[in-house]
């Protein structure tokens, strides 16, 4: 077995240095093309609204997901090609994706 088959390879002087390793793009899950958005209760009172089924890639995923906290007004992060945003916002979002040209259902409690 060669130093370049080594999987937990970091420096070689062999190889020229640091050796980077490639990770695999993450791909976005198929949906049916509804986009749902789902409340989450947490401990405390608190709660979160989850936008999911969104058809884009992850960079394009994330700023749409900073546009709707900005809309919104609140915080929150993409996770798992998921859109989490504090609170109950679930008709805040659904208005906004609707303008952006998604079919939305409210889903779950």
């Amino acid at each position: 077995m060669g130093i370049e088959e080594r999987s937990t390879l970091v420096y070689s002087t062999a190889l020229g240095g640091r050796v980077k390793e490639e990770k695999p793009k993450a791909v976005a899950p198929k949906g049916d093309g509804v986009v749902r958005i789902m409340l989450k209760r947490l401990g405390g009172g608190k709660a979160v609204s989850i936008v999911t089924g969104v058809p884009l890639e992850e960079e394009e995923l994330k700023e749409l997901g900073r546009v709707l906290k900005q809309k919104c007004g609140v915080g929150g992060s993409v996770k798992d090609f998921n859109i989490e945003i504090q609170g109950d916002k679930r008709n805040l979002l659904k208005v906004e994706l609707e303008k952006r040209g998604y079919t939305v259902k409210l889903a779950g409690g």
